[in-house]
């Protein structure tokens, strides 16, 4: 079966998109003001892309092991449905919002970029990083986007989730 085959059967089912913060909604950096107060920066077309693929009907989610009102304001802007901060235990997370949503490893793809979220990777249907991922999880992993964590990367797993399940041309429709 051909790569690009294989990847749309694994990426058609897909109902949740679960991803990390650090390093793949944002570059990974860790910035702090003279008063200690921690800066992110997010990408407008990792916003856009997950716009359009909740407007498919895929439902969003954080999962990261660090605790920012920044994410917790970008979450909310969007319309991400779920988010768990302070995470460490990504695997953990993702099994205890599986139970209170209904959501399966089966219909599941998760997005991140270094060990704390390897096993989670693992456990769903179609894991994927960033080519600046930890080397092992780039190995693990189903897909690996062309752009870095931060720059578009979220962007390319939307449209690929979107191509897969037949939507996105409907989805851009609007901008034509």
């Amino acid at each position: 079966m051909q790569k690009d085959a294989m990847l749309g059967a694994k990426l058609k089912p897909i109902k949740l998109l679960v991803m990390d913060v650090d390093g793949i909604l944002t570059n990974g950096t860790l910035s702090f003001l003279a008063d200690g107060t921690e800066v992110k920066t997010f990408s407008i077309l990792d916003g856009l892309g997950l716009k359009l693929l909740m407007q498919t009907g895929v439902e969003t989610a954080i999962i990261t092991g660090r605790s920012s009102p920044q994410v917790e304001l970008r979450a909310q802007s969007l319309g991400i449905t779920y988010t768990q901060q302070g995470r460490e235990d990504k695997l953990t997370a993702l099994k205890e919002l599986w139970a209170r949503t209904g959501y399966s490893a089966a219909n599941t793809a998760y997005i991140g970029d270094d060990l704390p979220d390897l096993s989670a990777i693992k456990a769903c249907s179609f894991g994927a990083t960033v080519p600046n991922g930890y080397w092992l999880v780039r190995e693990e992993a189903d897909w690996i986007s062309e752009a870095a964590g931060g720059t578009g990367a979220v962007r390319e797993l939307c449209d690929l989730i979107m191509i897969a399940q037949g939507s996105l041309e409907s989805a851009l429709e609007a901008y034509r």
